[in-house]
């Protein structure tokens, strides 16, 4: 065993002396610094970049998730809504919920699936990722966008109740003008879409200056929108103007998205001999966002592509480089390989017959085990049910025939002395006729015993190894009846179902309780319906009495 053990060390210093060709690996914390530069800039770049950083082994898991969610908010702008989805799921699965320092992007993550899903106009499923992203969120500036995002959810699916119980949660913190304008405009809006006789245009044009001051273009945007939208019926001209106001502001956004809302009012406002120049625009616009949203898809597609193939040709790399270096290494140990394999079978030649020896012993244990259940099983339904239903014969007889109980006391003996046997001997009695024996045998003055259904074509298709179970479970039932339920009734009812037998038990005694602890009789009872592939189920929660189901299948 030592000089085994000297062998390997031998092994491991003769490696670790070859020289080692070294890749260098490029720093992934670089790639993401220039992702995050080109994304601030906008650029188309940023992706790729991002993507690059989930594909290197020496970043931490935290840099990987803010990675992947860099690229849905990206995907998310480009249209590509199920793509940015799949990002953001696999953004989570390097996150980890005990660490708060992951928290943050947790609510980040959650928040773009939320804004997906209400791009996709599935509101419902956006508002409760909004409240997941409320959750993991620790920052002011952040939950109140979440909250505005969540409350807008709400008024497009016109609850306007709840959006505006948020609105008003909101205002009412100490919040900055942006802030402000953004929420009084939205509920503003949000009232006269409860109400189309409230008058939203005091907070509108407020809300529509404070963003003039401040130059808020996106704020603006938004302004004339609702503007818009609420002189649409009573002033068009009004409306009009507003429409057009969005249309230059979205224009110097470069926010296609709004430039199209903006066309869509203006050609609904416009004279007719103005609409056909708007619709041309709208439509070329339209056209132009689209193809950019293919190509944009197209794009993500083909990094993500280029991403796992480069994956594989570095897979493939290493397992050829992994191969050149087993060469080398089987080259230099051949000389000794001998001795190894020699020591190495050895070694797994003795714990083998070991292991094969206690794998006896315990097959040797488990036949004793099984036997010992086997024997206790048949003693309990052989011996003991059957001693208990003479005693009940002999209770409930006004005249004790002296020569049939010793006959069965007789039989009794005759089975005790054979319990080894696994077989049960068959009996010429039809299973009809035995069955109706067993279950009236424990009638008595006070407990009426009625059978329903037991005839023998119901038997018929039932196997011998099948009835003789069932004989030994409708023997359990009614010794348990005898000794613990204080019925009057026992009701019996046998039917057939296409290719499946049904008993259904019934008394009026106290029932079992819910919490009861099962003896050996329940258990073997329960084992032998499963050993039939049948079903046996108790029904406990009933006011009085007991019911237990039984079920198998005949062929």
């Amino acid at each position: 065993m030592k000089n085994y053990l000297l062998l390997i060390l031998l092994s491991l210093i003769l490696l670790s002396c070859k020289e080692k060709v070294i890749h260098p690996i490029p720093n992934a914390n670089s790639y993401y610094s220039k992702a995050i530069k080109l994304y601030e800039l906008s650029n188309d770049s940023a992706f790729y970049f991002f993507n690059k950083v989930t594909t290197e082994t020496n970043v931490d898991s935290l840099t990987i998730a803010k990675a992947y969610n860099y690229m849905a908010t990206i995907q998310t702008d480009g249209g590509d809504y199920y793509g940015a989805q799949e990002s953001a799921v696999q953004s989570f699965s390097f996150l980890n919920k005990n660490n708060r320092e992951h928290y943050s992007c947790f609510a980040a993550n959650y928040n773009i699936l939320g804004s997906t899903y209400d791009d996709l106009k599935l509101h419902e499923l956006a508002i409760g990722y909004y409240d997941q992203a409320i959750h993991y969120s620790s920052d002011p500036e952040s939950i109140l966008t979440i909250k505005n995002n969540k409350a807008l959810a709400f008024q497009k699916i016109k609850d306007y109740a709840k959006a505006l119980t948020i609105y008003n949660q909101i205002i009412s913190q100490n919040i900055n003008q942006v802030e402000y304008a953004r929420v009084s405009s939205n509920t503003a809006r949000t009232k006269w879409l409860q109400n189309p006789k409230y008058n939203p245009l005091p907070q509108l044009l407020a809300a529509l200056n404070i963003r003039r001051k401040l130059g808020n273009e996106w704020g603006l945007n938004a302004s004339y929108a609702h503007l818009a939208d609420y002189y649409t019926n009573i002033k068009p001209d009004s409306a009009l103007f507003y429409a057009e106001g969005m249309y230059q502001i979205a224009r110097k956004l470069e926010s296609p998205t709004d430039q199209l809302e903006a066309l869509e009012k203006i050609i609904q406002l416009s004279p007719a001999k103005k609409i056909k120049k708007y619709f041309d625009v709208y439509q070329h616009l339209n056209d132009s966002l689209q193809t950019a949203r293919s190509a944009a898809k197209n794009q993500f597609a083909v990094v993500r592509y280029n991403s796992e193939k480069n994956k594989a040709d570095n897979l493939i790399l290493q397992k050829d480089n992994t191969e050149k270096r087993y060469q080398i290494i089987k080259r230099e140990l051949l000389l000794a390989s001998g001795f190894v394999v020699f020591i190495a079978v050895s070694i797994s030649a003795f714990f083998w017959y070991k292991k094969r020896q206690q794998k006896m012993e315990l097959e040797k244990e488990s036949a004793i085990q099984e036997n010992r259940l086997k024997t206790s099983k048949k003693v309990h339904d052989v011996v003991a049910n059957g001693l208990y239903r003479v005693m009940s014969e002999m209770e409930n007889q006004p005249e004790i025939d002296r020569e049939a109980i010793i006959d069965k006391i007789e039989v009794l003996y005759e089975k005790s002395r054979d319990i080894s046997y696994d077989q049960p001997e068959h009996d010429v009695q039809s299973f009809e006729v035995k069955i109706s024996e067993i279950l009236t045998s424990f009638a008595t003055p006070r407990t009426k015993v009625i059978i329903v259904g037991n005839s023998n074509k119901l038997w018929e298709k039932v196997q011998p190894n099948v009835q003789y179970e069932l004989e030994q479970v409708l023997q359990e039932l009614m010794v348990n009846m005898k000794k613990h339920s204080n019925a009057t009734t026992v009701v019996l009812k046998f039917e057939q179902e296409e290719n499946q037998v049904n008993i259904l038990y019934t008394d009026n005694g106290i029932g079992m309780p819910e919490n009861k602890t099962f003896n050996n009789g329940w258990k073997n009872t329960v084992s032998r319906i499963d050993g039939i592939g049948g079903k046996l189920t108790f029904e406990t929660k009933l006011e009085k009495g007991l019911k237990v189901h039984i079920s198998f299948p005949v062929s």
